[in-house]
């Protein structure tokens, strides 16, 4: 405890401070009672009220012991939230701000306290015991001359009186000050409107992660999947192009299903209600390997093909490989994956994804967009499909979406030809409309078109993700509308059913489906170098020098691979001089025969083995996916040692216009007159190419239903 020193006056007497310190600690009523204070107080009060102890003070004249027993007293300079008097009663608060002014010690028992901020506080009196001390100002020295009596003070009152009177003033009272209190209140106010703010952005933020995932995954379960391929055997993927990348080939089926309430009443015949669906719609869809175009072929669907076998995936049943059927009905083979299987073995090209829609869907998705324009040469009623539409252009949407796309007897010659030609006109200007976005900048109607799409899609497995369908979709919209090409497989009458079925036409079939095989353009804007690869100066490598390896591609989705043809090819190598040919008995499927190499200076090196066998310079293709020069043997090519040459396809009939409704029926013109050569590369004629900028295309009614 700190004892403080009483200072003797002339008589002996100890000198009590003329301005006794304000607010001491609280003392008990005895020592209240008998009126003595000590010197030095301000000190030990401040101390006992900071800390809350028992302090024991010593009586400046005769050294008796003050104790202080109310712990929690503050003194006069605001340690404390609140002082206490020596009565044991509150004093209010004062601020210890720590400035601090001369001590002035008054004469006679008076005394001038320091004043506090500022402020200039009153005289005391020493009869009243003497003003408060600034608060956080220095303990006032006792005047040794001044010899009355001591100050003595009626319970505490005089000191409880100064100790107020100091904290209305204010001097420094920093708590007391309003607005240091204003400014803490709107500190506290900032600082939980920041929380609330911070707490409500992380709810909103997290409410709209959680909602977008659960639309995301509402919109996933949207989409119905199936297998891929349902058949025994299915083609390679088609090679990569020099910077990696590979076509994408995509299936779209437009079902006949009337398996819901819905499908029924938009197609009718509910006596078909419970059967299998038929796929009414098959085109397939080419993206080429650098994303610059695209080349859409469409078959009919009265096209008589061999359907390979196929084992439905739901219940295990197996359908037996026919001959006999045409190509809608694969379908009921086991659904789309047998579909793809016919598809492969007809075309020799690979199926890499198949999307199929029904009525409902195209519907929804007609309404979604806004509609799609479409024309007619004469007004036309198809009583069929319910069609009805004047002469000229009109944006159909809806049902009458669909009875468009249905409509057959009302088109051109009456057959399922002059439909595929209908379906490529709304098809390019759907995509004109997609591409455009003229219906997708609200997110609404966003929201809408992807509700329509996944609801009415069923897709394979690999491409059963809306993020898949993005990217696959961000994919087709890199292609300018200009490099669209719509085509119709060219055709002849089926010759064990003329009148109602068709099969490829030899020659312009097997042209337009190797032109996609091989990646090339329908529009024959290709550039020369851009599949091949530039050709590079440098001489080739002596033939003993050159690695290859030899691989059997000659089996498809029908027919198995001729035997030997890897060995057989390599030895042909060997003895030719090519000594590093060998073979490898991976199995391969794959429609045309290609030679691959790695890099632009190994090409006089593939062209050398090209030359050798026979094979042209349109089978060369460099990819970084082989590290040496690869040759496939195709299935163009099952037997002998030396390329077959292949036959220049015919031109279809000259006077048929080729969007007025082209039969292609193979005839020749008046002058007998060829098709275009091998080297023309672009679709033939006879498959009624239509370009997707042509907005002038309008559809031919046939005269046996107009009005």
């Amino acid at each position: 405890m700190r004892q403080s020193s009483g200072v003797r006056g002339p008589a002996g007497a100890s000198a009590e401070s003329a301005g006794a310190s304000a607010g001491p600690v609280g003392t008990s009523a005895d020592d209240t009672a008998g009126g003595a204070q000590a010197d030095g107080g301000v000190p030990a009060a401040r101390k006992s009220g900071r800390r809350g102890r028992r302090a024991k003070k010593s009586d400046a004249a005769g050294g008796e012991s003050v104790e202080a027993t109310r712990g929690e007293g503050a003194a006069a300079d605001g340690s404390r939230g609140r002082g206490a008097g020596a009565d044991g009663s509150r004093v209010a608060d004062t601020d210890a701000a720590g400035s601090s002014g001369p001590d002035t010690a008054g004469t006679d028992g008076t005394g001038a306290g320091v004043p506090g901020a500022g402020s200039e506080a009153p005289e005391g009196k020493g009869s009243k015991g003497g003003d408060a001390q600034a608060a956080g100002g220095e303990d006032a020295e006792p005047d040794p001359t001044a010899g009355g009596e001591r100050a003595k003070p009626s319970h505490g009152e005089a000191t409880a009186k100064a100790g107020r009177k100091a904290t209305r003033k204010g001097a420094h009272a920093k708590r007391a000050d309003p607005e240091n209190r204003s400014a803490k209140r709107k500190r506290k106010r900032a600082a939980r409107i920041a929380r609330w703010t911070a707490l409500s952005l992380a709810v909103i933020v997290l409410g709209t992660a959680a909602a977008g995932y659960f639309y995301y995954e509402h919109l996933n379960g949207n989409l119905k999947k199936g297998d891929l391929n349902l058949g025994d055997k299915q083609l390679d993927r088609s090679a990569a192009n020099a910077a990696g990348q590979r076509p994408l080939n995509i299936l779209i089926l437009g079902s006949d299903s009337r398996n819901s309430k819905e499908n029924v009443e938009l197609g009718g015949a509910r006596e078909d209600a419970g059967r299998k669906p038929l796929a009414d719609v098959q085109m397939l869809v080419h993206v080429s390997a650098d994303r610059s175009n695209m080349s859409v072929i469409s078959v009919p669907r009265d096209t008589r093909v061999t359907i390979p076998k196929c084992t439905d995936p739901e219940d295990g049943t197996v359908y037996k490989e026919t001959d006999r059927q045409i190509i809608n009905t694969s379908l009921m083979n086991g659904g789309p994956g047998c579909t793809v299987a016919a598809w492969e073995e007809l075309t020799g090209i690979p199926v890499d994804h198949f999307m199929m829609i029904d009525f409902a869907g195209v519907v929804s998705m007609a309404d979604a967009v806004g509609g799609v324009p479409v024309c007619v040469d004469a007004n036309v009623y198809d009583k069929d499909s319910g069609l009805r539409l004047t002469k000229g252009s009109h944006k159909v949407k809806g049902e009458q979406a669909l009875q468009w796309l249905r409509t057959r007897h009302g088109f051109e010659d009456g057959s399922d030809i002059g439909r595929t030609h209908a379906q490529h006109i709304y098809m390019n200007a759907m995509v004109r409309q997609l591409k455009s976005g003229t219906k997708l900048s609200d997110p609404g109607q966003l929201t809408d078109l992807a509700e329509a799409a996944t609801k009415a899609l069923t897709v394979d497995k690999d491409l059963g993700s809306v993020k898949k369908l993005y990217d696959l979709g961000n994919d087709i919209k890199r292609v300018p509308s200009g490099r669209i090409t719509m085509a119709t497989m060219p055709w002849v009458s089926d010759p064990q059913d003329p009148d109602a079925h068709v099969i490829p036409k030899p020659g312009d079939a097997d042209k337009l489906f190797s032109l996609v095989r091989n990646d090339i353009a329908l529009d024959g804007k290709d550039k020369k170098s851009d599949k091949g690869g530039p050709k590079p100066t440098v001489p080739a490598a002596p033939k003993g020098d050159i690695a290859l390896t030899v691989f059997n591609g000659t089996g498809t989705a029908v027919q198995p691979p001729a035997t030997r043809r890897a060995s057989d090819i390599a030895e042909f190598l060997v003895k030719a001089g090519f000594t590093k040919a060998t073979s490898d008995s991976t199995p391969r499927a794959q429609a045309d025969t290609t030679i691959t190499y790695p890099k632009t200076a190994e090409r006089p090196d593939a062209e050398a083995v090209a030359k050798a066998l026979g094979l042209p310079e349109s089978a060369l293709r460099m990819s970084p996916t082989v590290d040496r020069v690869t040759l496939v043997i195709g299935g163009d090519w099952r037997t002998g040692t030396k390329y077959p040459k292949t036959e220049e396809p015919e031109e279809s009939d000259s006077s048929q216009e080729p969007t007025g409704g082209a039969t292609g029926d193979g005839k020749k013109d008046d002058k007998g007159g060829k098709g275009e050569k091998d080297g023309d590369d672009k679709a033939p004629k006879s498959s009624d190419p239509l370009n997707g900028n042509d907005t002038s295309a309008c559809m031919n009614v046939n005269p046996l239903n107009r009005f």
